[in-house]
């Protein structure tokens, strides 16, 4: 077996406008081990084509360092706030266009997608999330804002869902067939 054919990169995106949230997983013989996470601050800078710059020469340079071969992106959610939508969409947009143009192909999910494939709940908090990550991951996440264990959920998300594509392993309808298969990974 080709050990290095089997191993990649994904890359987990949390869009925002004001922090943006991003992990790098490596795949290895099937397991998955987190490289690098952290949070892209833009609460001080003043414009939003500002902003939308600085996501995508940070994202750009985020994939030449890591070479992802895919990148996994949270969707927006419907909000009451009409022009914080556009803005979270943009910034959406801004990080789709700078993996593309890479050559790193996207796939996107909804928010309660993500949560129930890391956690078996569609509705869990960002808490439990990041809880549930540490577990999967065997790593201390406490210290790291909840929009890096958003991003790395996402990347955690892509990995599950793509099953026998990427991961190569088996798909579970529910949190208490994957345990049954996998009782290591309780605690």
């Amino acid at each position: 077996m080709d050990t290095k054919k089997d191993t990649y990169r994904l890359l987990g995106v949390d869009p925002g406008t004001n922090i943006l949230g991003y992990a790098i997983v490596e795949v290895a013989q099937k397991k998955l081990r987190l490289l690098d996470m952290g949070v892209v601050y833009l609460k001080k800078m003043q414009e939003h084509q500002d902003k939308l710059q600085h996501i995508f020469e940070r994202l750009q340079s985020i994939i030449e360092i890591h070479a992802p071969r895919e990148m996994a992106i949270e969707a927006p959610f419907y909000g009451k706030n009409p022009q914080s939508m556009l803005k979270l969409g943009r910034a959406q947009g801004v990080a789709i266009a700078a993996a593309i143009t890479k050559g790193v192909r996207i796939t996107e999910y909804s928010p309660k997608k993500i949560k129930q494939s890391v956690t078996g709940n569609g509705n869990a908090s960002k808490e439990q999330v990041a809880a549930m990550l540490s577990n999967i991951l065997d790593f201390k996440l406490d210290n790291y804002y909840l929009d890096a264990t958003d991003a790395l959920a996402t990347a955690v998300c892509h990995f599950y869902q793509s099953g026998s594509i990427l991961s190569g392993q088996k798909k579970y309808n529910d949190w208490g067939s994957y345990l049954k298969d996998n009782p290591d990974k309780a605690r």
